[in-house]
């Protein structure tokens, strides 16, 4: 019954775009769509799921990739001196994703070979990480691990692929899961049909992660008036020192 459900509701998705989507398009080999195109963080947001669901023209394997803005980040590693925790040697990675998911319909390793995987760079662990400077390969493999390793005690990088659900052959969906420390910015969603171990179709969809409300109001006005935000930012805390420091005295 679940599964009949599932392909009833694609299919009434699926079917109500004949009367915005040309013809040709319904007649590409892989058609990809999402719940909501744009994720607004407002006060309180804990998260979210978004749908993404399609279909092919044959049957065949189907991955999902899912990677959130790119930026340079920063690595550092916690060094004991003296009995203290401190941070000590760094490495700065380029063009990092700041979300990375990854979901199939099979194992990948069962869809395609390593070669085509690691050109499309499908998993974690084939992601061309850029380092700046001229380091060793041991060093960048140790600090490209700590990166990977947070990036996933965050939330923010699916190290194992989540599951593509395929119903009868040719319909798909699969549930895309954003924490709440999300990043804010543009998101690419790639879709592969796969068939024999080759790619056969290829999709691209677009998300924006946005801020929404009172926060939207507080981050742009911290990144346009960053000295005027700082002015206020001390003005508050003093004030609240002083008010804490009011009520004590008088208990």
């Amino acid at each position: 019954m679940r599964r009949l459900w599932l392909a009833i509701s694609l299919g009434s998705l699926l079917a109500a775009l004949p009367g915005a989507v040309p013809t040709s398009v319904l007649a590409a080999p892989l058609v990809v769509d999402l719940s909501s195109k744009q994720i607004r963080i407002t006060t309180g947001f804990t998260g979210t799921s978004l749908l993404l669901f399609g279909a092919t023209d044959t049957a065949g394997d189907v991955v999902v990739v899912v990677r959130g803005p790119r930026r340079q980040v920063v690595v550092r590693r916690k060094e004991r001196v003296a009995g203290i925790w401190v941070n000590g040697s760094a490495q700065i990675f380029d063009s990092v994703p700041g979300y990375y998911f990854v979901a199939s319909s099979r194992p990948l390793i069962d869809i395609a070979d390593e070669a085509t995987l690691e050109r499309l760079q499908i998993g974690v662990h084939r992601l061309r990480l850029q380092t700046t400077g001229s380091i060793s390969a041991d060093r960048v493999k140790k600090f490209r691990a700590g990166l990977v390793e947070l990036k996933k005690t965050q939330g923010l990088f699916s190290v194992s692929p989540d599951r593509v659900l395929i119903v009868g052959d040719r319909l798909f969906r699969a549930d895309l899961t954003f924490p709440a420390n999300v990043p804010t910015g543009a998101y690419t969603a790639d879709v592969y049909l796969f068939r024999n171990g080759d790619m056969m179709a290829s999709s691209e969809t677009t998300l924006a992660v946005r801020k929404a409300g009172l926060e939207a109001t507080v981050f742009d006005f911290a990144h346009q008036h960053s000295a005027i935000y700082g002015i206020v930012a001390i003005l508050i805390a003093l004030f609240a020192g002083w008010l804490a420091g009011a009520i004590f005295r008088k208990v």
